[in-house]
């Protein structure tokens, strides 16, 4: 979680709702009352200093319902994290996937994970065409990052494209006369062409207005003026596709690594080159986790996975990978 270097001029409050302190709080009492019986047999204070070191680390959005995964900033580029370090390996291997296929990516991690997110993901990749086509990890993965971190910014700036698109100017009041309700019904008869998009400044404007008054997480207006001022004319795909592909922005999320690096990571990599080693000098290796897979199974399984569960999970990251190579054929 990035500390914020003004934490020391904010009021009491401004600092709990700048950090979402009392979101995690209650989390983690509601976790620790729904699961009394394992959690207190290794200590309360141990539960909570667990719970908010994963919270620290980004650990803890694993296998988390939907409206817990989103209720944070911090959350959000958790999860996008999570989602990279897990299935990496398909961008290493040059796979190309379908929507569904990625929907069913997300679906491991996140169980109730929303399709109609993935769908506006592929939008932006395919520029809103031929949505039945393969997707590459690097293009899925930089344009999911915008439509769910940035999931409020976009909608909004969805609307104001409508607008435009039809001959309305959000930021313009229109006092009804006689000749400018003719021009507004010559206007809207026309069927706009959502591919040819609308004026790049005009749109800039308007995005500029929103993000004075935005509440939400959204790029800088720097960025944004840097893309919009790039070409006459903008459609909103292509926008979206811009920023997904601006590195600044990226590094603002700090989720990701930027695209050269994308497919790079070393510490996966030497834990999976040391797995493997084990796994060829242990031919045994096989039979004794077959024999620790019955032994838990026995175990009743809790309906949340517990702390260490995700702990664990993290820890062997490369084992996920293994989950989606399955999960393609």
């Amino acid at each position: 979680m990035k500390m914020n270097t003004d934490r020391f001029s904010l009021t009491v409050d401004e600092y709990l709702a700048d950090t979402n302190v009392l979101l995690y709080l209650n989390d983690a009492v509601t976790q620790l009352l729904e699961h009394k019986e394992e959690y207190t047999q290794f200590g309360v204070v141990r539960y909570f200093a667990e719970y908010f070191t994963s919270v620290k680390n980004g650990n803890h959005v694993l296998f988390r319902e939907f409206n817990y995964i989103k209720a944070t900033p911090h959350n959000r580029v958790s999860f996008i994290h999570i989602f990279w370090k897990c299935f990496r390996q398909i961008g290493k291997n040059g796979d190309l996937l379908s929507m569904s296929e990625y929907s069913s990516l997300l679906q491991l991690l996140c169980p109730d994970f929303p399709v109609e997110m993935i769908q506006n993901t592929a939008r932006i990749v395919l520029m809103d065409d031929a949505m039945d086509c393969l997707m590459s990890f690097s293009d899925f993965i930089y344009s999911f990052q915008i439509q769910f971190y940035y999931e409020e910014f976009v909608e909004s700036v969805s609307m104001i494209y409508q607008d435009l698109l039809s001959g309305k100017n959000p930021n313009t009041v229109i006092v009804p006369t006689s000749t400018s309700v003719e021009q507004l019904s010559s206007t809207t008869n026309e069927k706009p062409d959502p591919q040819e998009g609308v004026d790049s400044s005009i749109l800039c404007e308007c995005i500029e207005a929103l993000c004075e008054r935005f509440k939400h997480k959204h790029p800088s207006t720097a960025a944004i003026k840097e893309i919009l001022e790039s070409s006459q004319q903008v459609s909103f795909y292509g926008f979206l596709m811009a920023l997904a592909k601006h590195e600044g922005i990226n590094q603002e999320i700090d989720a990701l690594p930027n695209k050269s690096d994308l497919l790079i990571d070393p510490e996966m990599d030497q834990e999976l080159e040391r797995l493997i080693a084990q796994v060829a000098i242990s031919p045994t290796s096989n039979s004794s986790s077959s024999a620790v897979g019955q032994k838990d199974s026995s175990k009743k399984a809790s309906p949340r996975k517990s702390l260490h569960q995700r702990k664990r999970i993290e820890m062997e990251s490369d084992g996920s990978t293994e989950e989606t190579d399955s999960s393609e054929n």
